[in-house]
């Protein structure tokens, strides 16, 4: 598909889900990550004009979350009367929610890698099978089957539910997550 074609809804089918993740991964909270991620595809819809190669899609929508990220991070600190927020002591809302720590670190460790470089980290598959040292196909039959694991966790665990796109939807409804 050539970038002339590309319009916000191919792209949140490509990388929504994934952006999500990465997302949920850093805010720790279902409703503010689902906040995030709207705002990110908003600024990706009104400035799809400005991408100019279609091998940096990816690239361009894990920044964009990226900079969205840091938007709600720093409106949050502007909440905390000026005080510098530390890493190591800031619990932010819903900062052990949602299982989603556990089920990774429950991975195979070789599903564990890719996710954490794939999703986690936000790195291309490309650069996840040169960094691993295994072939693309391989990167992509781990990632599929890491969200398989994932996806059958949650849904056990927490009562999510999944909707026609194959999307989590929900809240977690189970007695780590309360």
């Amino acid at each position: 598909m050539s970038v002339r074609n590309m319009n916000s809804e191919v792209i949140y089918e490509q990388f929504g889900q994934e952006a999500y993740f990465f997302v949920l991964k850093k805010v720790k909270d279902t409703s503010i990550a689902n906040d995030v991620l709207q705002n990110a595809f908003l600024k990706i819809h009104k400035n799809i004009h400005q991408l100019k190669a279609e091998q940096k899609v990816r690239a361009w929508v894990f920044q964009i979350c990226r900079n969205e990220i840091a938007n709600y991070f720093n409106k949050e600190s502007a909440y905390q009367n000026g005080s510098e927020l530390d890493d190591s002591t800031y619990q932010g809302p819903g900062e052990h929610i949602c299982c989603f720590d556990r089920f990774i670190e429950e991975l195979p460790e070789n599903f564990q890698q890719v996710i954490e470089l794939a999703y986690i980290q936000g790195k291309p598959q490309e650069q996840v099978a040169e960094t691993l040292g295994i072939s693309l196909a391989n990167v992509k039959a781990r990632v599929r089957r890491a969200k398989a694991q994932l996806k059958k966790r949650f849904l056990d665990c927490c009562k999510y539910e999944t909707n026609a796109q194959g999307q989590l939807v929900g809240s977690p409804d189970c007695s780590v997550c309360r």
